[in-house]
Protein backbone atom coordinates (compact mmCIF):
# COMPACT_ATOMS: atom_id res chain seq x y z
CA UNK A 1 0.00 0.00 0.00
CA UNK A 2 1.33 3.42 -0.95
CA UNK A 3 1.54 6.08 1.68
CA UNK A 4 1.07 9.80 1.14
CA UNK A 5 4.06 11.80 2.26
CA UNK A 6 2.45 15.23 2.18
CA UNK A 7 0.34 17.62 0.23
CA UNK A 8 1.20 20.65 -1.82
CA UNK A 9 -0.47 23.80 -0.48
CA UNK A 10 -2.57 25.95 -2.76
CA UNK A 11 -0.05 28.19 -4.57
CA UNK A 12 -2.34 31.20 -5.09
CA UNK A 13 -5.35 32.64 -3.29
CA UNK A 14 -7.63 35.57 -4.04
CA UNK A 15 -8.12 38.27 -1.42
CA UNK A 16 -10.88 40.82 -1.08
CA UNK A 17 -10.65 43.22 -3.99
CA UNK A 18 -9.76 40.46 -6.45
CA UNK A 19 -5.97 40.43 -6.07
CA UNK A 20 -4.22 37.08 -6.39
CA UNK A 21 -1.62 36.50 -3.64
CA UNK A 22 1.09 33.85 -3.49
CA UNK A 23 0.96 31.28 -0.69
CA UNK A 24 0.06 32.79 2.66
CA UNK A 25 1.90 36.02 1.89
CA UNK A 26 0.89 39.49 0.75
CA UNK A 27 3.05 39.14 -2.38
CA UNK A 28 0.89 39.45 -5.48
CA UNK A 29 1.02 36.91 -8.26
CA UNK A 30 1.48 39.95 -10.53
CA UNK A 31 4.86 40.64 -8.91
CA UNK A 32 6.14 37.09 -9.29
CA UNK A 33 4.93 36.81 -12.91
CA UNK A 34 6.44 40.19 -13.80
CA UNK A 35 9.85 39.10 -12.46
CA UNK A 36 9.57 35.69 -14.14
CA UNK A 37 8.70 37.28 -17.49
CA UNK A 38 11.71 39.60 -17.11
CA UNK A 39 13.88 36.48 -17.06
CA UNK A 40 14.48 36.12 -13.32
CA UNK A 41 14.82 32.57 -12.03
CA UNK A 42 12.95 31.28 -8.99
CA UNK A 43 15.90 31.82 -6.63
CA UNK A 44 16.26 35.47 -7.67
CA UNK A 45 12.52 36.01 -7.28
CA UNK A 46 12.66 34.46 -3.81
CA UNK A 47 15.51 36.81 -2.84
CA UNK A 48 13.40 39.78 -4.01
CA UNK A 49 10.38 38.58 -2.03
CA UNK A 50 11.91 37.05 1.07
CA UNK A 51 8.52 36.37 2.69
CA UNK A 52 8.10 33.61 0.09
CA UNK A 53 9.80 30.27 0.26
CA UNK A 54 11.53 28.93 -2.81
CA UNK A 55 8.81 26.25 -3.02
CA UNK A 56 6.10 28.95 -3.04
CA UNK A 57 7.87 30.77 -5.88
CA UNK A 58 8.15 27.56 -7.90
CA UNK A 59 4.48 26.80 -7.19
CA UNK A 60 3.43 30.31 -8.30
CA UNK A 61 5.45 29.99 -11.51
CA UNK A 62 3.93 26.55 -12.17
CA UNK A 63 0.45 27.98 -11.52
CA UNK A 64 1.17 30.74 -14.03
CA UNK A 65 2.49 28.36 -16.67
CA UNK A 66 -0.46 25.98 -16.26
CA UNK A 67 -2.97 28.84 -16.41
CA UNK A 68 -1.09 31.25 -18.67
CA UNK A 69 -4.04 32.45 -20.76
CA UNK A 70 -6.29 33.18 -17.78
CA UNK A 71 -3.48 34.75 -15.71
CA UNK A 72 -2.41 36.93 -18.66
CA UNK A 73 -6.05 38.00 -19.03
CA UNK A 74 -6.20 38.77 -15.28
CA UNK A 75 -2.97 40.81 -15.52
CA UNK A 76 -4.32 42.76 -18.49
CA UNK A 77 -7.55 43.57 -16.59
CA UNK A 78 -5.44 44.75 -13.64
CA UNK A 79 -3.29 46.92 -15.93
CA UNK A 80 -6.37 48.51 -17.51
CA UNK A 81 -7.91 49.13 -14.09
CA UNK A 82 -4.65 50.69 -12.86
CA UNK A 83 -4.49 53.00 -15.88
CA UNK A 84 -8.14 54.01 -15.39
CA UNK A 85 -7.60 54.80 -11.69
CA UNK A 86 -4.43 56.73 -12.47
CA UNK A 87 -6.25 58.82 -15.08
CA UNK A 88 -9.06 59.50 -12.59
CA UNK A 89 -6.55 60.58 -9.96
CA UNK A 90 -4.79 62.91 -12.38
CA UNK A 91 -8.11 64.44 -13.37
CA UNK A 92 -9.00 65.39 -9.80
CA UNK A 93 -8.70 69.14 -9.31
CA UNK A 94 -6.82 69.14 -5.95
CA UNK A 95 -4.15 66.83 -7.34
CA UNK A 96 -3.72 68.95 -10.45
CA UNK A 97 -3.35 72.12 -8.39
CA UNK A 98 -0.84 70.49 -6.06
CA UNK A 99 1.22 69.23 -9.01
CA UNK A 100 1.22 72.71 -10.54
CA UNK A 101 2.33 74.22 -7.23
CA UNK A 102 5.13 71.68 -6.81
CA UNK A 103 6.34 72.26 -10.38
CA UNK A 104 6.23 76.04 -9.85
CA UNK A 105 8.33 75.67 -6.69
CA UNK A 106 10.73 73.32 -8.42
CA UNK A 107 11.19 75.77 -11.29
CA UNK A 108 11.46 78.81 -9.00
CA UNK A 109 8.21 80.32 -10.25
CA UNK A 110 6.26 80.33 -6.96
CA UNK A 111 6.63 83.78 -5.34
CA UNK A 112 5.35 82.45 -1.98
CA UNK A 113 8.07 79.80 -1.73
CA UNK A 114 11.31 80.62 0.05
CA UNK A 115 14.19 78.22 -0.42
Amino acid sequence: MASIVGTIPKPVHMVEGGTLRVGNSRVSLDSVVYEFNRGEDAAAIQRNFDTLSLAEVHAAIAYYLHNKASVDEYLERRRIDFERRRAENHAQEPNRLMREKILARKNGLDPDWKK
